[in-house]
């Protein structure tokens, strides 16, 4: 039997609603879409919706792994051409600001909505946990597939951590860069990504290695 013909009625079902919804979050953005608007677009009732998605949140939650899944895809075969540390980062974040674009004209919405800490949809929540391990598995192929960094491996098991949240503050500040192409979101990375690539060599330095080491786990620590 194949895969089509083991598809039960209830996963295409579940696959339009999805589709629905994912297209009108990156046209419509976060406040215009609501349950009742993608069950009138597919022709369902509410009830029949919410049996496979009970809230919009949950919705959020699949834009979430959808975005960053294009991310990994599009990040990953860069990531294979490519040795240097910081220039693989640059390749992680650059992708990952890349999938975000076509949702900046409502990025204000959705972080409006996902700001506060006990929000589900917060990108450091306990629900979006999946959609978060895919960009920290990025990073951490990031940082383990390059050559020549010589970073201590008790610092190496940290950063990726750190990176995700830097990747993180990062698309806050893209959410208000209105200049063209986002220009002031890829100078800041640009910049900090030099400042870094300057920082590191120097964690192989006892002194500093223990402060860099402390500092990260601190980081580390960080949820919503």
């Amino acid at each position: 039997m194949s895969p089509e013909q083991r598809e039960t009625k209830g996963d295409r079902t579940r696959l339009r609603i999805r589709t629905a919804a994912l297209r009108s979050f990156r046209e419509n953005g976060y406040d215009a879409t609501t349950i009742r608007r993608i069950a009138d677009e597919l022709g369902m009732s509410v009830g029949a919706t919410n049996y496979h998605f009970p809230s919009k949140n949950h919705l959020i939650q699949e834009l979430y792994l959808d975005v960053q899944q294009a991310h990994r895809a599009a990040a990953m075969p860069l990531l294979a051409e490519e040795t240097r540390l910081i220039d693989r980062l640059r390749i992680v974040y650059s992708t990952g600001l890349d999938e975000l674009e076509p949702y900046h004209s409502h990025a204000g919405e959705f972080l409006s909505a996902a700001v506060s800490p006990r929000s589900p949809i917060n990108p450091l929540s306990t629900e979006s946990a999946e959609a978060l391990a895919i960009v920290q598995n990025l990073f951490t192929a990031a940082v383990d597939g390059a050559t020549g960094a010589r970073i201590p491996d008790d610092v190496r098991v940290l950063l990726p951590r750190a990176l995700v949240l830097a990747h993180l503050l990062l698309a806050l500040f893209w959410v208000y860069d209105t200049s063209a192409g986002r220009r002031r979101t890829r100078a800041l990375l640009d910049g900090g990504l030099k400042l870094l690539g300057t920082a590191l060599p120097l964690v192989r330095l006892p002194l500093l290695r223990g402060m860099v080491r402390d500092m990260l786990s601190l980081v580390s620590e960080v949820r919503a």
